[in-house]
């Protein structure tokens, strides 16, 4: 039997402060460790933020090319590093790319 990953964090949960996003920005956080670890990220827009797991549907590698930098230059969609797949950052719905739709 494989051993689990670590459970993502219970609703609720205080991930950070909002003051500590840019706006716009994101900030990737893991909890646990080694490649069991639940990774994810948060996304400030203005005086709203949505959390996401840092996993492309696709290719189900993490978005990010660089810590923290989970946005296109404009700071308007979501993209993956892999392949360059757009995401809308108010639902996660892929908008460009091969898993769009998803």
């Amino acid at each position: 039997m494989l051993p689990a990953r670590h459970p993502p964090p219970v609703p609720g949960t205080v991930l950070c402060r909002l003051d500590d996003l840019p706006d716009p920005g994101a900030k990737g956080l893991t909890f646990g460790e080694g490649r069991l670890a639940f990774e994810m990220f948060v996304v400030r827009r203005g005086a709203r933020a949505w959390g996401y797991v840092n996993d492309c549907p696709h290719a189900h590698t993490t978005l990010e090319f660089m810590p923290d930098r989970f946005l296109d230059s404009a700071g308007l969609d979501i993209i993956c590093s892999t392949h360059g797949a757009r995401f809308a950052v108010e639902t996660g719905r892929c908008l460009i790319g091969p898993c769009k739709g998803q």
